[in-house]
């Protein structure tokens, strides 16, 4: 799975630079002979529907556990970013009613656990989490997001990405009949955590994230990977990228919501410096196998 995720993005790039693959590869969704458009589900060219359980083979010690304070590797934080993270406080967060900061749309595709994902109308993609008992909802169409209070999931507006997967598969060769992704922009949601440790996003964030199916396995196996895009020039130097893997369950049987909810780091804190409080410098791995959800 990795190798694909590599390849994609490689073969993404270099179509790009080249002049092959436009930064927009939409194309229109309205019916032949000039009716009106059909609903999204109708043209949908790949099935999400189901549930997944996320399978975690990188950034283990990011994601199964949480980080210590300051501990902001891989993420491109800018120095009010840094600030930011250094100045976490969970205990803080659990008494303003705040736990769910690290479930909000920048974070909750890399938590570990699973996702049922429905259509709740012929134009929009429920997606629910049981980490966090969340509710994403991708609409397409292009309403525009209304005025009011901002939520932890924010606004998403979605569209099947048909050109660009089309492109790409010349490269990565996904399953026959896996033709095209599924696009989420959004918008308008509460300021949250790109991890469980406080490393922060801003509520004027844009979150850009593609959705492609892979079926082609050895046994059978059915997956799907996001990529997420971060983009937040409050916090980030620049946009954060991340691919989350999930393979597909047969049934809800394992199927079980929890409320938001951040233990507590078990390592000591990072310093400003570079260093833990208390300990030697960081730079070690968090030992463990890696793991698919819970």
């Amino acid at each position: 799975m990795h190798v694909t995720i590599r390849r994609r993005l490689m073969a993404m790039a270099i179509m790009v630079l080249m002049g092959i693959l436009p930064l927009t590869a939409q194309r229109g969704g309205g019916a032949r002979g000039g009716g009106p458009p059909q609903p999204a589900q109708a043209r949908a060219p790949v099935d999400f529907t189901g549930y997944w359980v996320s399978v975690v083979t990188e950034d283990w010690r990011w994601r199964m556990v949480t980080p210590p304070k300051g501990d902001f590797v891989s993420v491109p934080l800018n120095a009010e970013g840094r600030n930011a993270a250094f100045a976490w406080d969970l205990a803080k967060d659990i008494a303003d009613g705040n736990q769910c900061r690290a479930f909000g749309v920048g974070g909750i595709m890399r938590m570990p656990g699973r996702l049922h994902i429905t259509w709740q109308d012929p134009n929009t993609v429920k997606i629910e989490t049981d980490a966090g008992t969340q509710t994403r909802l991708l609409r397409f169409g292009g309403a525009e997001r209304p005025s009011g209070e901002k939520t932890w999931q924010g606004w998403s507006v979605a569209e099947w990405d048909y050109g660009e997967l089309i492109a790409v598969s010349r490269v990565t060769q996904p399953s026959p009949g896996v033709r095209g992704s599924l696009k989420a922009v959004t918008t308008g949601m509460r300021a949250g955590y790109l991890r469980k440790n406080g490393l922060p996003y801003s509520e004027d964030a844009v979150i850009t994230e593609y959705f492609d199916r892979d079926s082609n396995s050895p046994d059978g196996a059915q997956w799907f990977h996001v990529m997420t895009i971060v983009d937040d020039p409050k916090n980030l130097t620049q946009p954060f990228v991340t691919n989350s893997i999930f393979k597909k369950e047969p049934d809800a049987s394992k199927w079980h919501p929890t409320p938001c909810e951040t233990a507590p780091p078990t390592v000591p804190p990072v310093t400003p410096a570079g260093g833990r409080a208390g300990g030697p410098p960081a730079g070690g791995r968090a030992g463990g196998p890696p793991a698919g959800g819970r």
